[in-house]
């Protein structure tokens, strides 16, 4: 196996898993505060292929993968219809932190997996468990990436969701519509501004450093099985 098709297998795979239960946890919040929205649309499942958007999901993390780039990416959004929350402002912000509390959750159960797999085989092991291995620190490092990332206070984030419900109503519904910029202003910050120069690559400067302390956090617990 090539070095580039082993990279592509051990990080599209751990995407597509943490992207999908990113949105599916969108979801199952909503219908807890009274949105069934997705669940009568058959979104709450999950079943990659009702979540995959070709670009997001396949094309785009293919192409980071085999060109050694950070791989990101994003599935189609579970539809939330946030009128019929029973509380649409403050319930809208635990929809919008269950996606990435859910990646948080699944990084922190990794790193356990991880232990037990050290624990369990040391520091050599086959080449079975160690592409099993592979997948799952790559599974940490995206899921802990896709948290941070999705709460930036900027529309259509996460976080950006969690700024209106903080915003008084009037400035928080006009704080909303930045939403219809956010696939190009995601594109400029994160694509042509860092080409332009790394002095202006300020999406990575701002979650680098929540990320690693994070990672960091893991990495220390590793440290407890030798």
């Amino acid at each position: 196996m090539s070095d580039a098709i082993y990279q592509a297998a051990t990080w599209i795979v751990p995407l597509v898993i943490a992207i999908v239960f990113h949105e599916v946890a969108h979801g199952w919040v909503a219908r807890i505060f009274g949105d069934p929205t997705a669940g009568r649309m058959g979104r709450l499942s999950l079943n990659p292929i009702r979540h995959v958007d070709p670009i997001g999901t396949i094309v785009l993390p293919m192409g980071l993968a085999l060109a050694g780039a950070p791989i990101f990416g994003w599935a189609k959004p579970v539809p939330v219809d946030k009128r019929q929350l029973r509380n649409p402002r403050v319930h809208m912000m635990f929809v919008a932190l269950a996606g990435p509390g859910m990646n948080f959750l699944l990084a922190a159960l990794t790193f356990v997996a991880l232990g037990a797999l050290l624990a369990g085989f040391g520091q050599n092991p086959g080449i079975a468990v160690a592409f099993i291995n592979a997948n799952l620190i790559n599974f940490a490092i995206i899921n802990v990436m896709l948290g941070v990332f999705n709460l930036l206070p900027l529309p259509p984030f996460d976080g950006g969701h969690v700024v209106e419900g903080l915003l008084p109503p009037s400035l928080g519904r006009r704080y909303a519509r930045l939403a219809r910029y956010g696939f190009p202003l995601m594109i400029l910050l994160i694509v042509v501004l860092p080409m332009l120069s790394p002095k202006a690559a300020i999406v990575p400067q701002l979650i680098g450093p929540p990320v690693e302390w994070i990672l960091g956090l893991g990495t220390r617990f590793l440290s407890l099985f030798g």
